[in-house]
């Protein structure tokens, strides 16, 4: 869980002296009510009217207040105490300090507070009803201060993963336009990885529960500018905002925390499974190209690469499918998207899927293995997971090769055979893989191999009975 680190806690001998435990825990119901009540005179009218904006910025927190409050925020992880705070009212204090206060540190905190305190489905729920504090908190998503929007942020995803409130939330959001600008804004020019990636969950997750607004994001990005063609043959062309937002926060976050891609590539394949989606991504030619070399590189030179451990295809099998699949929505769209030049894409991709088709053969072994020896840190239920995703990435994986395999020539499949990226191996475990489904993709292209290399298609029909042509 994301969360400030652990400030140490408070000493038994303190909690003796008081003699006020909250729940089963050591904390003070006492000292809790100071640190409160000292909270309320930080924002009480005759000290905000007494200091301006910028003297407070610059003032701050005194050590001591600031490593209280910070006790408050660990303290917040424990469900008693969390619920004390809840009956005592806390989130409205918190919420005052957020409407109130101008110092980035302490608004931080309360904010980190409010989102452990999030955390228990009770307290989610009564505060996720509040329409005051909803409109506070989609008010904090434009603070300026990156660990304050990171924990506003969290905040915010907390709420949308409680099913009970996911819903008030997706209609707060849509009822509230400047939350999509603030969004673009973030990932199109932060760099901080912490905060894309939890805004990229954030986007993620509403495009996850509820296809409308993803549709109302996609159109409400869309602005027309005319095309550089002669005045009388002008023509209009829709340029969507989401698309460039996404591969621009991916970019960063590729450069500083690989892993974390993962996010990114399920919003774009989110977006594939709709009309628009499709249109925002390949309908403005730089951006079509931009997002196919982005999943292009990654695909042929960063994940399952010829040096890696076939194993580590389990931690990159959901990012690959997510990747395997907007190429193939890109790639079913580029016939009406003459600018886009992904010709020579063919053969590095067949080398790629290849590759992972190869690395799953060995993973799934594995599973067998696993299941067979029954071992006893081994759950079933794991394993069933690792081989429902690993199915996944193998049907779009089979999909994508056979749109790939009738547009390779005579001429293509021979640079293939000599550069090494064609080989009876490859071209096996392609056959293999697409049958049966795609038997006449499969034919079709040993008729070509007859043509290229007559040996090795002969081959390939000894493996393979059911492709051999009849005469």
């Amino acid at each position: 869980m994301d969360r400030n680190p652990s400030p140490p806690p408070p000493s038994r001998e303190e909690e003796e002296a008081t003699g006020d435990c909250i729940g089963n825990t050591v904390y003070s119901k006492h000292w809790l009510f100071g640190v409160l009540s000292g909270l309320i005179q930080l924002v009480s009218p005759e000290n905000t009217n007494s200091n301006s904006e910028e003297e407070e910025q610059q003032l701050g927190l005194d050590e001591e207040k600031e490593n209280e409050i910070c006790r408050v925020w660990d303290m917040s992880m424990d469900e008693d105490v969390a619920l004390f705070l809840q009956e005592f009212n806390a989130p409205d204090i918190f919420m005052g300090v957020l409407t109130k206060s101008s110092c980035p540190r302490l608004r931080e905190i309360c904010m980190g507070i409010l989102g452990n305190m999030a955390c228990f489905q009770e307290i989610c729920v009564s505060f996720s009803n509040d329409k005051n504090h909803g409109q506070v908190l989609l008010q904090c998503l434009y603070d300026s201060d990156p660990p304050t929007l990171l924990e506003t942020s969290r905040l915010l995803l907390t709420c949308l993963s409680q099913t009970e409130v996911a819903s008030v939330w997706v209609e707060r959001i849509r009822e509230y336009p400047p939350v999509y600008d603030n969004f673009c804004f973030i990932m199109s020019s932060s760099t901080n990885v912490d905060l894309l990636m939890k805004v990229g969950e954030i986007v993620d997750k509403l495009f996850d529960l509820d296809e409308k607004l993803m549709l109302e994001w996609i159109r409400k990005g869309a602005v027309t500018q005319p095309l550089d063609q002669p005045q009388e043959d002008s023509e209009e062309q829709r340029i969507f905002r989401i698309v460039p937002c996404l591969l621009e926060a991916a970019k960063q976050i590729r450069s500083e925390h690989p892993e974390g891609l993962e996010v990114y590539m399920h919003i774009l394949q989110l977006l594939t499974t709709v009309d628009d989606g499709i249109q925002a991504i390949v309908q403005c030619p730089d951006t079509g190209q931009d997002t196919w070399n982005f999943l292009f590189d990654l695909v042929c030179h960063e994940f399952c690469q010829p040096d890696d451990p076939p194993i580590m295809l389990q931690e990159q099998k959901t990012v690959l499918a997510s990747v395997f699949s907007v190429l193939s929505a890109i790639y079913a769209s580029q016939a009406e998207q003459e600018s886009l030049k992904i010709e020579k894409a063919y053969l590095p991709l067949v080398d790629s899927l290849t590759r992972v088709f190869k690395n799953m053969k060995h993973c799934q072994k594995k599973l067998e293995s696993s299941v067979e020896s029954n071992a006893e840190d081994t759950k079933k239920s794991d394993l069933t997971q690792d081989d429902f995703h690993l199915k996944i990435l193998k049907d779009i994986s089979c999909e994508f090769l056979s749109n790939i395999f009738p547009v390779l020539t005579k001429e293509t499949v021979a640079q293939g055979l000599k550069e090494g990226l064609l080989n009876r191996q490859k071209c096996a475990c392609a056959l293999q893989n697409l049958l049966p489904v795609y038997s006449p993709v499969a034919k079709d292209f040993l008729k070509v191999l007859h043509e290229v290399d007559e040996t090795l298609a002969g081959d390939l029909e000894e493996d393979f009975p059911s492709l051999k042509v009849q005469t």
